[in-house]
């Protein structure tokens, strides 16, 4: 089986184990990513606002090692809630220690509209989810991880972080914040941690069909695109900080 363990405590692929910690995990990339994770034997720690999706992952990943019913944690949090991040926060390093790696995946997209046209509890919506709740998630986790100085940060940019496309002005607004706030809070972290932008490509997910319609099931799907985002992923280094890439 792909997830098991070797007798030294090696996941799947020669890697030591992680503890991975996944935002926005109930859906599209981020519950895909946490499967691939999980598969391959490593520790995941998954939040989101849907506790019924989130029942529904938790039971997933522990099919994947009923030997070890506690490796995964899953839970509820809203990231756009400091005081909710920060509750998170805790409950993670009670239970589970200081995450290896941390992927701020929660997001979500505009309707199709000129900014005009964007009612401004919309456009609030898109900016708190996607840039408020990143800056929730490093306020409480980065102190968490600098007296080891070491942890992975992964930031989910987008193509249309790095260009603009008409009818999703908040969206790509908010994913050039995260690129502009990841090289800069890549300055403030010490040696030995990375912060990373990155972009996954075009994916056919609920936000991508939002915007294309049909057309979405074009593209790959989040399944696929999680096994090259997991290696990609687990093989960042201190090296890396600062970049922005793309799976």
């Amino acid at each position: 089986m792909q997830g098991v363990m070797n007798g030294l405590g090696q996941a799947s692929g020669g890697l030591s184990q992680r503890t991975v910690l996944i935002t926005g995990v109930s859906k599209g990339l981020g519950r895909a990513l946490a499967l691939e994770l999980a598969k391959r034997g490593h520790s995941v720690i998954g939040c989101s606002r849907s506790q019924d999706k989130l029942s529904s992952l938790n039971s997933q990943l522990v099919s994947y090692d009923t030997s070890s019913p506690d490796k995964h944690f899953i839970l509820p949090a809203d990231v756009r809630s400091d005081t909710s991040v920060e509750e998170l926060a805790r409950v993670v390093v009670e239970r589970k220690g200081v995450p290896d790696i941390i992927v701020n995946n929660a997001g979500t997209i505009n309707k199709n509209a000129k900014i005009w046209e964007v009612h401004p509890d919309e456009f609030d919506a898109v900016y708190e989810t996607n840039v408020k709740g990143t800056v929730n998630i490093l306020r409480h986790f980065i102190p968490l991880m600098i007296p080891s100085k070491k942890g992975i940060i992964v930031n989910m940019s987008s193509g249309w972080g790095r260009s603009g496309a008409a009818l999703v002005a908040p969206y790509c607004a908010s994913k050039w914040a995260i690129e502009g706030l990841s090289r800069s809070v890549a300055k403030e972290v010490p040696e030995g941690m990375a912060i990373v932008a990155l972009s996954p490509g075009v994916i056919n997910t609920d936000m991508l069909a939002s915007c294309f319609g049909d057309s979405a099931s074009l593209y790959q799907s989040p399944d696929t695109w999680a096994l090259k985002a997991a290696t990609m992923i687990l093989n960042l280094t201190a090296a890396d900080n600062g970049a922005s890439l793309t799976v």
